[in-house]
């Protein structure tokens, strides 16, 4: 069987890590791209602040062409929405039978519409391969299966600042406050997944500081250890989008 292509939306974290492996062990689709949105000027992925040279490490180590879409530190939804047509519009032209877009969405049916009718306007499907999966569940697989990952960012009104920075790990799932999902999928934390089956080799990276933004959101800066030091992001950025 020909397997469809599909583009991945990509933030880098574990849950559009579950949906690609899903995908690739599913044999119905073939990922053609990571689709992920970079903040200019950062030059880091837009809410989550991992560092571009990063992100493009991951990519390069999962074998799967990465295709970045620039947004301005300000962006709001009409820019962010508008440069994703443009990006999804140009991956349609260079891959005419791309059947969909996959998304690592959980449960929050909200988002799940806004992708829906983002899409429709580019008559391209979305794709949710870990719809209502069972969230406890799905964090013991990602961590038994061999994934790892560190807490990139941290929502101050969720969880301490000890959290950001740690791997999501069993521990940090058991360290949970009562409430906090344990995917995160209520945005309460977001992930950078550095190492597991699908990749061929760990991205390399030095933890650097923890800083507060927006007075809210708890950075934990990763270090490329090929790459000169930079400010970290602000976490005001539109999007945000892709997934923990």
């Amino acid at each position: 069987m020909n397997r469809k292509p599909v583009i991945v939306a990509w933030s880098g974290g574990k849950d559009c890590t579950m949906a690609l492996r899903e995908i690739e062990l599913g044999g119905e689709y073939v990922p053609v791209a990571l689709l992920t949105t970079v903040t200019s000027g950062y030059d880091r992925i837009s809410m989550h602040g991992v560092r571009r040279s990063l992100l493009e490490a991951q990519a390069a180590s999962l074998g799967v062409p990465l295709h970045e879409v620039s947004i301005s530190p300000s962006a709001d939804n009409q820019e962010y929405e508008s440069k994703m047509d443009a990006a999804l519009a140009a991956l349609r032209a260079a891959t005419p039978a791309i059947a969909g877009v996959v998304f690592g969405d959980l449960f929050l049916e909200d988002i799940r519409a806004y992708r829906e009718s983002m899409l429709a306007r580019v008559a391209l499907p979305a794709i949710f391969p870990l719809w209502k999966r069972d969230t406890r569940e799905l964090a013991a697989q990602f961590t038994g299966l061999g994934f790892r990952a560190a807490v990139v960012c941290v929502d101050s009104t969720a969880l301490e600042r000890s959290f950001a920075g740690r791997e999501y790990d069993a521990s940090f799932v058991a360290d949970l406050p009562r409430g906090v999902d344990p995917c995160g999928e209520n945005g309460e934390f977001h992930t950078f997944v550095y190492d597991g089956p699908l990749f061929a080799d760990p991205v390399a990276h030095v933890h650097g500081d923890v800083v507060l933004r927006d007075e809210r959101f708890f950075f934990a800066d990763l270090l490329d250890p090929a790459t000169p030091r930079r400010g970290v992001a602000s976490g005001a950025e539109a999007a945000g989008r892709e997934g923990a």
